[in-house]
C-alpha cells in the first residue's frame, strides 16, 4: 500500500494505492463514515464489474448504503445526467452529512464531484477510480465539471474529494485502448516536471503494457505525486497548475471537433505532439527530443497525428479553451524534457505550423 497526501486550501486528504478492495473498509472508518447516509454512483459498464463489492464493503460501516448507475460515456457527461442524480438525492433525501462515493473513470468522477459540489451547496465524496487515466489524473485535484454544447468541462469547479482509493487492480479489467489512453496523461507528467520519471516510462514500455504489478504501482504513484504537489501549491489553477494542462489546448480542440470519437487520452497524445512540435521550432527541444516523445508516444499505440480537420477549424477552436484569457491563447510549452513553461507571446504562424505538424 503506498499513501500520498494532498494539501489545499480548502482539504487536505489521502490518495491511497493498493491491489485491492482490502483497505476501504478501515479508510472509511478512519474518516468517521460509519452509519452515513452513502450513494454509490456508478455507470452501467463498472456496475457489472466492482459495484457488488464496493457495495458490500461500505455496507459493513453503514446500513443506509444505495447505488446509483448512470449511463456510460462522454455523451453523457451533461447537466441531463446530473439533474437525474440530484433528483435521486432529493428522492432518498440525502443531507448535508450524507457522502456521495464516485466508482469509475474520469466521466463518472468529475460529474459525482460537481453533483456534490452544487447539491445543497456542498456534500463530501470520495473518489474510486478504476481506469488509468482517473487514478493518474483526474480523480485528484478538484476539478470536476460538465461538457456544454461539445465543450469540454466547460461548466464545473474546484471541489475536493475528501479520500481517493485507488485498486490498482482494476486495471486489468480495462481495455487496452482505454489504458493506452491514460498514459498519455502518464507521458504528461514525465514531460513537464521530471526527466527521470519520463526515461522511467520508455525504459519500462513492455512491462507497462503487460501490467508488471510492481511498475505500475511506481508508475500510478509518481503520477500521484507529481499531480498533487502541483495541485497543492495552485488549487484553483491560477498560476502552476496551468502546465497540468500541456497538450490539453490542441487536445480538447480535437476532441471536440471529432465528436468525441477518439478518447480523452488520444487527444492528449496529439495535443502533446503539437505542443512539442511548439517546443521544437521555438528552439527549447531539439529534433532527437522531439522524436523520443514520438516513438515514447507510440509505444503505447497512441496517435500522433489526426485526420478528417483542418488547421483553421481547429486554430479557431482553440479560442474556446479555459487557458484563454481576453482573447490570448497561452500554451504550455516544454523547456527541454522534464521542464515546461507558460506562454501567451507565440506566434500564430507557430502555432498553426503545430497544427499542421499533425494533420
Amino acid at each position: 500500500m503506498k499513501k500520498i497526501n494532498v494539501n489545499t486550501t480548502t482539504n487536505n486528504y489521502n490518495i491511497i494505492i493498493n491491489n485491492s478492495f482490502d483497505l476501504l473498509q478501515e479508510h472509511l472508518i478512519e474518516l468517521g463514515l460509519s452509519n452515513k447516509k452513502i450513494c454509490i454512483i456508478t455507470d452501467d459498464n463498472v456496475s457489472e464489474l466492482y459495484l457488488e463489492e464496493v457495495y458490500s464493503i461500505i455496507s459493513k460501516i453503514s446500513d443506509k448504503v444505495s447505488y446509483i448507475i448512470i449511463p456510460h460515456g462522454e455523451v453523457n457527461k451533461n447537466l441531463d445526467t446530473i439533474n437525474n442524480i440530484y433528483n435521486k438525492l432529493l428522492d432518498n433525501k440525502f443531507d448535508r452529512d450524507s457522502v456521495l462515493v464516485a466508482l469509475g473513470g474520469g466521466v463518472t468522477g468529475d460529474m459525482v464531484g460537481f453533483a456534490c459540489a452544487t447539491y445543497m451547496r456542498g456534500i463530501k465524496f470520495i473518489q474510486i477510480p478504476t481506469t488509468l487515466l482517473s487514478q493518474v489524473d483526474s480523480s485528484i485535484g478538484g476539478k470536476t465539471g460538465v461538457d456544454y454544447k461539445g465543450y469540454k468541462n466547460v461548466i464545473g469547479a474546484f471541489y475536493q474529494p475528501m479520500l481517493v482509493y485507488i485498486n490498482t487492480m482494476t486495471l486489468q479489467t480495462l481495455p487496452k485502448r482505454e489504458f493506452n489512453a491514460g498514459m498519455g496523461e502518464v507521458i504528461k507528467h514525465g514531460l513537464i516536471a521530471d526527466k527521470n520519471y519520463f526515461d522511467f516510462i520508455n525504459t519500462n514500455i513492455n512491462k507497462i503494457n503487460t501490467l508488471d504489478n510492481e511498475v505500475i504501482q511506481n508508475l500510478i504513484a509518481k503520477s500521484c505525486i507529481i499531480k498533487s504537489e502541483v495541485v497543492s501549491q495552485d488549487e484553483k489553477e491560477k498560476g502552476i497548475r496551468a502546465i497540468l494542462n500541456f497538450g490539453h489546448t490542441v487536445g480538447h480542440a480535437v476532441e471536440k471537433l471529432l465528436d468525441f470519437k477518439l478518447l480523452h487520452g488520444e487527444c492528449v497524445a496529439v495535443g502533446m505532439i503539437a505542443a512539442a512540435y511548439l517546443s521544437h521550432i521555438t528552439m527549447q527541444i531539439n529534433i532527437d527530443e522531439l522524436e523520443e516523445i514520438k516513438q515514447c508516444i507510440k509505444g503505447f499505440d497512441l496517435p500522433t497525428k489526426i485526420d478528417k480537420l483542418d488547421y483553421v477549424t481547429i486554430f479557431n477552436d482553440l479560442f474556446y479553451d479555459k487557458k484563454t484569457i481576453n482573447d490570448t491563447l497561452n500554451f504550455i510549452i516544454l523547456d527541454g524534457i522534464g521542464n515546461c513553461e507558460i506562454r501567451s507571446d507565440l506566434h500564430k504562424q507557430d502555432i498553426l505550423s503545430a497544427i499542421k505538424y499533425i494533420l
